[in-house]
Formats: structure tokens, C-alpha cells, sequence
């Protein structure tokens, strides 16, 4: 009986050969019961579990599991040295899949390689992030172009200027967020490669690399007015403490959706001196719910990691009533972009475009989107980035060329 203990206890821990060979057989069987219980499987795998458990037993040697009837100490060393591979041809553990191929890895020579995990820190491999970033930016801009009549440089000039600071302060964001998560992101299939969490950069160099971008993110500051940059300068708070949020409440979305829309803000501060708060204060709150929305999507993703990793998300808040819900925050962002059209005085080619056209994308997300399909909710989510955004943004500058440069033509 306590060689088979001790030949079922060795194919479930791979750790007590040697504790049957050098101790009496009562003390030998009761530590084997302690390692048994410590290694319990899961009430869903413990039958299948000790099936595979007795089959690798019975597969390996007998003389290899069998307690000679007077141990020794080099018998015992000869026995862990010809156990090792036994036990490892009968449990060997499959490579880690390669990770997918990006433009990063073909376009960055050879001799820069070892700049490819600062990019990757970067997210530069996934530009969706700074595209969303963009757009409230670009949406206040050029319906202030549109209010005040600026000329098309000046327009061009901050949706410019706005789209390198989208990209600089994005990755400034990734950093910051990654260096909070690294452990987190060990435990969840989708970020567990990132470099932070692979151990490809230390946190020292984190560190170093964000105080970059910070420096790149305030020259970008410093091309706007007094009044802009001491705005721009109050969403730091925000981004530094969005990471943390996920710890403690399951809306950290509401604070992403604070901090990731400031641009619908800022754009419009950067053009006209100040905010216009009844035309950008309908704006900034819609677009904060859209990114509400839309990231909750994104959470549907990692949502059985998520339990693991102890991250919280309104995916896991709200559950199977997702749906409903993201349907309700795109309505109402809607709405929000037809009170700021009313207040900035837009025109037909607004509503029908931005309005009309934002809408129906969005409805057709919410209809479609399978939450339990991660790559389906990715996509529905880069979406918002590559179709949503630009179709909300071609209705405002074609209001904009209506309404200010038809004119000067004639």
C-alpha cells in the first residue's frame, strides 16, 4: 500500500521519490498525504486528474518508484538522478507559441533590435489606442475652426500638432499603465508578453523611457496657448491614476473615458484661447461615455483572465446585461454630438454625416458584436478607431468646408 501512495504522490507532485526511500513508512506516508492535499486539483479535474496521474505512474519504471529495503545515500542520489528525465519524458511541456509578426518586427533593422521592446512599450505595434485618442481632439478643433471661421492652415496646423501629441501621450499612458500592471499581466493570456511582464525591460528603465515621452509630450504642450497647456497639464492626474482604478472599483472605464476624451477639451482651447463650454461640455461628456462603451467591449476580451488576475471592469460589472448597456451609452453619445452641433450652429452635412452616419456604425456594433467572441470584440472595437471616428470627423469638416471656405471661393 505505501509504495502505491508513494508512486501516486510522485506522479502528481513530481517532488517525493526520495521521500519513501529515507523515511519509515509512516512518517513517509503522512508527508505524502500533506503534499497530496497541497496539491489538490480542482473539484472539476480531480477525477480525470488521478486517472492521468495513475497512468504516468504505472508508465514509469517500477524499480524507479519501488523503496529499496535498505536505503542509502547514494542509492538515493542514483534515484533522483535517473528519475529526472523519467518524470520528463512523461509530462514534457510544450514551447510558448512565437508571438504574431508586426510591422515592428519588419521594419526595425537588425542593429536596432534592441530598441524593439521600447516600442512595443509603446504599444507602436497597435496604433488603435492613439487613433482614439485623436479623435475628440480632432472633433473640437475643426468644429472650432467651423464657430470662429479660422482658414484651413490654421485647422491643418493643430490636427497636426494634435495627432504627434496623440501618439507621444498615448505611449507616455501605455508606460505608466504597464508599470502598474506587470504583475497583473503575467496572469492574462492577451498581455502577458508584453515587455514589462516578460521581463524584457526593468521598471528603471521604464521609468527612464517615460520621462522621455513626458519631455516629447510637453514640447507639444508649449506649442499651444497659456490657457491650453494649464488645461493639458490637469489631465496628468487622471492618466496616472487610471491604472490603479482597476484595483478598486469595477468602472475604471469612467476614469478612462475622463482622461482619454480631454482632447474634446483641449482642441477647442488650443484654437480659440479658452473653452466654449456650451458647445465642448456636451461634447467632452458624450465622448467620455462613447469610451466607456466601446472599452467595455475591449474588457469582454480578458474577462475570464480578468477573474484570475483580480482586474476589475464594467465587462465583469455588468455581465450578460453588456449589451443593453452599450447600446444606451452609444445613444446617448449621439445625443451629446447633436446638443454640441446645435450650440456651435452646424449644418445639415454635420447632421447627416457625423450624426446620422455615427449612429448607424454604431447601432450596427451593438447588433453584431458577439462579447463572448474576443477576436469579434476586438475588431468591433478597432472599428471605432478606423471608421466610427472618421465618419463623426468627415461630417464636421464637411460642415466646416461648407460653412467657411465655400465662401472665400466665391
Amino acid at each position: 500500500m505505501i509504495p502505491l501512495l508513494a508512486r501516486s504522490a510522485c506522479a502528481r507532485t513530481g517532488l517525493s521519490l526520495n521521500l519513501a526511500r529515507t523515511l519509515p513508512a509512516r512518517v513517509a506516508a503522512t508527508r505524502l498525504s500533506e503534499l497530496d492535499r497541497n496539491n489538490k486539483p480542482g473539484p472539476s479535474q480531480r477525477r480525470g486528474y488521478r486517472m492521468d496521474a495513475t497512468r504516468r505512474a504505472f508508465s514509469t519504471s517500477r524499480r524507479a518508484c519501488t523503496p529499496s529495503p535498505t536505503p542509502s545515500t547514494s542509492s538515493t542520489v542514483s534515484m533522483t538522478t535517473t528519475t529526472t528525465p523519467v518524470a520528463a519524458d512523461a509530462a514534457p511541456l510544450a514551447p510558448p507559441a512565437p508571438a504574431p509578426e508586426s510591422w515592428v518586427d519588419r521594419v526595425l533593422p537588425a542593429w536596432a533590435a534592441p530598441a524593439k521592446p521600447y516600442l512595443y512599450l509603446l504599444r507602436l505595434d497597435k496604433p488603435t489606442g492613439s487613433i482614439l485618442l485623436y479623435w475628440p481632439g480632432a472633433w473640437s478643433i475643426t468644429m472650432a475652426c467651423t464657430y470662429l471661421a479660422q482658414p484651413i492652415t490654421t485647422c491643418f496646423w493643430y490636427l497636426g500638432l494634435f495627432a504627434v501629441g496623440a501618439v507621444v501621450m498615448r505611449g507616455a499612458g501605455c508606460i505608466i499603465n504597464d508599470m502598474w500592471d506587470a504583475k497583473m499581466d503575467r496572469k492574462v493570456e492577451r498581455t502577458k508578453t508584453r515587455p514589462l511582464a516578460a521581463g524584457e525591460i526593468t521598471h528603471t528603465g521604464a521609468l527612464a523611457f517615460l520621462s522621455t515621452q513626458m519631455a516629447l509630450g510637453l514640447g507639444v504642450l508649449t506649442q499651444l496657448n497659456t490657457y491650453s497647456i494649464l488645461l493639458g497639464a490637469a489631465s496628468l492626474p487622471l492618466v496616472f491614476i487610471y491604472p490603479f482604478m482597476k484595483r478598486v472599483t469595477y468602472y475604471p472605464q469612467v476614469v478612462l473615458g475622463l482622461c482619454f476624451e480631454w482632447g474634446a477639451l483641449l482642441g477647442w482651447a488650443a484654437v480659440a484661447g479658452a473653452v466654449n463650454w456650451a458647445v465642448c461640455a456636451p461634447l467632452y461628456i458624450g465622448s467620455a461615455i462613447y469610451c466607456v462603451a466601446y472599452d467595455t467591449i475591449y474588457a469582454h476580451q480578458d474577462k475570464k483572465d480578468d477573474v484570475t488576475a483580480g482586474v476589475k471592469s464594467t465587462a465583469l460589472a455588468w455581465g450578460n446585461s453588456s449589451k443593453p448597456i452599450i447600446g444606451t451609452l452609444y445613444a446617448t453619445f449621439v445625443g451629446c454630438l447633436t446638443i454640441a452641433g446645435h450650440a456651435m450652429g452646424a449644418g445639415p452635412l454635420y447632421y447627416a454625416i457625423s450624426v446620422m452616419g455615427g449612429a448607424a456604425h454604431l447601432a450596427w456594433q451593438v447588433i453584431t458584436v458577439n462579447l463572448d467572441n474576443g477576436k469579434d470584440c476586438w475588431a468591433k472595437f478597432v472599428s471605432n478607431g478606423y471608421v466610427t471616428g472618421p465618419i463623426i470627423w468627415a461630417g464636421m469638416f464637411a460642415d466646416y468646408l461648407y460653412q467657411v471656405i465655400l465662401p472665400l471661393l466665391g
